[in-house]
C-alpha cells in the first residue's frame, strides 16, 4: 500500500508561480509513473503531467505544456509540479498519483491507470 501526500497549494494572482510537492511512503519500490491531475467540480479529473522514476521521461497535457514542469525530487519518491504563468482557469483541486506500470503517451492521462492517489491540494488563481 502506498500513501501520497500533496503540499504547496494556495491562492495566487494570475501570472504568478506555484510549486506543488508530492511525497510517497509505504510500499514504494514498484512505482514507475508519477503524475499530477486536477479536477474542478462537475468535470472529469484531468491528467496534467507524468514523470518516470529517473526523471528522463515526461508527458504533458496540451493545456499546460510550456507553463507547468514535472520533476523528480532529490529525495526518493518525491516529485513536484512547478506551475508558472498561472491563469484563473487553472483553479482546481490538484492531485498527485502513482502507478506501478510504465505509462506512455496513449495511457498516462487515464485515471484508471493509477493505483495510488493523494488527498488533493487546492489551487486558486485570481
Amino acid at each position: 500500500h502506498v500513501q501520497l501526500v500533496e503540499s504547496g497549494g494556495g491562492s495566487v494572482q494570475a501570472g504568478r508561480s506555484l510549486r506543488l510537492s508530492c511525497a510517497a511512503s509505504g510500499y514504494t519500490n514498484r512505482l514507475n509513473s508519477m503524475a499530477w491531475f486536477r479536477q474542478v467540480p462537475g468535470k472529469e479529473r484531468e491528467g496534467l503531467a507524468v514523470v518516470s522514476p529517473s526523471g528522463w521521461s515526461t508527458y504533458y497535457a496540451g493545456s499546460v505544456k510550456g507553463r507547468f514542469t514535472i520533476s523528480q525530487g532529490n529525495v526518493e519518491n518525491t516529485w513536484y509540479l512547478e506551475m508558472s504563468s498561472l491563469k484563473p482557469e487553472d483553479t482546481a483541486m490538484y492531485y498527485c498519483a502513482a502507478a506501478d506500470s510504465h505509462l506512455y503517451i496513449g495511457s498516462w492521462y487515464r485515471t484508471r491507470e493509477y493505483n495510488s492517489w493523494g488527498q488533493g491540494t487546492q489551487v486558486t488563481v485570481s
